[in-house]
């Protein structure tokens, strides 16, 4: 992984030199970190890891409803919240 400052990227020639290698980007005044640059060659790759990273969290959220669920049924003669 390269570090480069925005400074760096806002260069095309230096942009186009990163073709195989993720990027991490950092403000150069603030010196904190604004983010990553993936090439488009490891774009396939990556956003599988993003859908599974996506996947995993929709899961928790919907373990989470149907625990909160299970803990506050609907009784008879009860009106329910519209949630299907």
């Amino acid at each position: 992984m390269i570090e480069a400052t925005l400074a760096d990227i806002r260069k095309p020639e230096t942009l186009y030199s990163f073709q195989n290698d993720i990027v991490h980007i950092i403000d150069g005044r603030k010196k904190e970190e604004v983010g990553f640059f993936v090439p488009k060659s490891m774009a396939d790759e990556f956003k599988a890891f993003v859908e599974s990273i996506e996947k995993a969290k929709r899961t928790a959220l919907l373990q989470r409803i149907a625990k909160a669920q299970e803990r506050d049924p609907i009784e008879e003669g009860g009106v329910g919240d519209g949630i299907l």
